[in-house]
């Protein structure tokens, strides 16, 4: 029976060049001289500082920019609201990884309500979709990618 798994990944390692990209081109810039602003990476999470509300909006720009470049999809980033104490500003940015519980049910009821001869069932951070024929998977796919959800999907571990 053929079946295939919906995940929602980062590849991790993209991102932190990325990251690393951004902290030079901010080193560099002019309009950023002297003013020790930096992006920290720990695991999922960069945090960006810098002195002014806008600096780390321009910050915000570049790191998307990178994290494209890089083919990291910028749907999976969740962005903080700054926070500004004295003479520094801090924003952090959320890598987020695996289907959460209350997508993997959206999913899920989307793929049921199509009517379409599969099943779906939640396994941890994925959701397993099998069917009998090659046909009713790809029509899964096709519907899930026109769905819009707020997390970009992929579709792994396909078995015939």
């Amino acid at each position: 029976m053929p079946s295939f798994d919906i995940v929602s990944e980062v590849n991790l390692h993209e991102a932190s060049n990325a990251v690393d990209q951004a902290n030079r081109e901010v080193s560099t810039r002019f309009d950023f001289k002297g003013s020790n602003a930096r992006y920290d990476l720990s695991e999922t999470v960069v945090t960006l500082h810098a002195q002014t509300e806008f600096q780390l909006q321009q910050m915000l720009d570049i790191l998307q920019t990178k994290q494209a470049k890089r083919g990291v999809d910028i749907a999976c980033l969740k962005i903080d609201p700054p926070q500004v104490s004295g003479k520094e500003a801090r924003q952090t940015v959320t890598l987020r990884q695996g289907i959460d519980s209350a997508l993997a049910k959206t999913i899920v009821k989307l793929i049921k309500d199509s009517k379409l001869k599969v099943q779906a069932a939640i396994q941890g951070e994925q959701v397993r979709v099998s069917g009998k024929k090659k046909d009713d998977l790809q029509q899964v796919i096709a519907l899930l990618r026109e769905a819009k959800l707020e997390l970009p999907l992929q579709y792994v571990n396909f078995r015939d």
